[in-house]
């Protein structure tokens, strides 16, 4: 694979990086590959997990990780993507972009002569989909399993979609009807689903959405740039909370996501993500281990080049 801009850049990958994320988590793979490798890393979203797992990660696999926020680059004053692109990947071995506009990572790959990274975009999350599954997977030692993911399909349910299809997992997106995921990305993960043997739903009763569901996942209600929506959308989504109640209707063995920053009392309360059935700990944790594997892979020429 040369970029990571979708999940789906990466289906015939999936499994591998999944496996090489737990062998790092294990510590069965080491040392520093990356030595005297750099990782350039664009903000133009603020950052807690993005930003600290990768910078570490490459750290640790022996390289460096750059932070560059927009306002601190010629892009912020008007230099076009293409030509940021053309020079920057001329000084590094990599690029992470956390950005507004999907289609201004995808312009970047397209004249970046190294490996790019979705590191979040208003379309897709894919790496903080891996850290999912493989928390899942740790959970419950399956991909086969029922997730339910409550509230807005925003960008993390948009590439949870695609990669509970990859893995034949059943999804549920459970939600009010004016708030669901991208149309294309659905279909796309329909598409995959029928090949993986998984169900891919779309559902806005709460009860019927989480019912014996082995996983319930939630998200903020008011995303990044959704700021001027937030009365509206407290609004459409009070009855999508996830709290002890809705976790009744799910399996006794449930656990509870949330890809953070959580808002306590809204989407989630604190009694579910303090609880006992709370996973939320470990999954921010396996982000590092993921951004590992990806890196291993992505970067991979590297590796043979010493």
């Amino acid at each position: 694979m040369k970029h990571l801009l979708s999940i789906t850049d990466i289906q015939q990958d999936i499994f591998k990086i999944l496996e090489q994320a737990e062998q790092f988590k294990k510590g069965l793979i080491n040392g520093e590959p990356f030595k005297g490798k750099s990782l350039a890393m664009i903000f133009e979203k603020a950052s807690t997990r993005t930003r600290v797992s990768f910078e570490v990660a490459m750290f640790q696999l022996g390289g460096t990780a750059l932070y560059l926020s927009t306002s601190d680059l010629q892009l912020g004053r008007g230099e076009i993507i293409e030509d940021t692109a053309r020079a920057m990947t001329r000084y590094v071995d990599g690029v992470m972009i956390r950005a507004r506009e999907h289609q201004n990572v995808v312009k970047f790959s397209q004249y970046s002569d190294v490996p790019v990274i979705n590191g979040l975009t208003n379309l897709e999350h894919p790496c903080q989909a891996l850290a999912d599954l493989l928390t899942i997977y740790e959970k419950k030692k399956t991909y086969k399993v029922h997730l339910a993911f409550v509230g807005d399909g925003n960008n993390v349910c948009n590439s949870l979609l695609l990669a509970a299809a990859l893995v034949g997992m059943d999804l549920t997106v459970v939600g009010p009807p004016a708030y669901q995921p991208d149309p294309q990305i659905f279909k796309k993960a329909r598409e995959l689903a029928q090949k993986s043997g998984s169900k891919i739903q779309l559902t806005s009763n709460l009860s019927e959405g989480v019912k014996d569901a082995d996983v319930i996942y939630t998200d903020v209600w008011i995303s990044m740039g959704d700021e001027e929506e937030a009365s509206q959308r407290i609004k459409d989504f009070k009855d999508y909370q996830v709290n002890e109640n809705l976790l009744k209707h799910a399996d006794p063995n449930a656990i509870v996501l949330h890809c953070l920053p959580a808002v306590r009392g809204q989407e989630i309360t604190e009694e579910v993500i303090e609880g006992d059935q709370s996973a939320v700990w470990d999954q921010a944790e396996n982000r590092l281990h993921v951004q590992k594997a990806v890196l291993y892979n992505l970067l991979d020429n590297l590796l043979e080049k010493g």
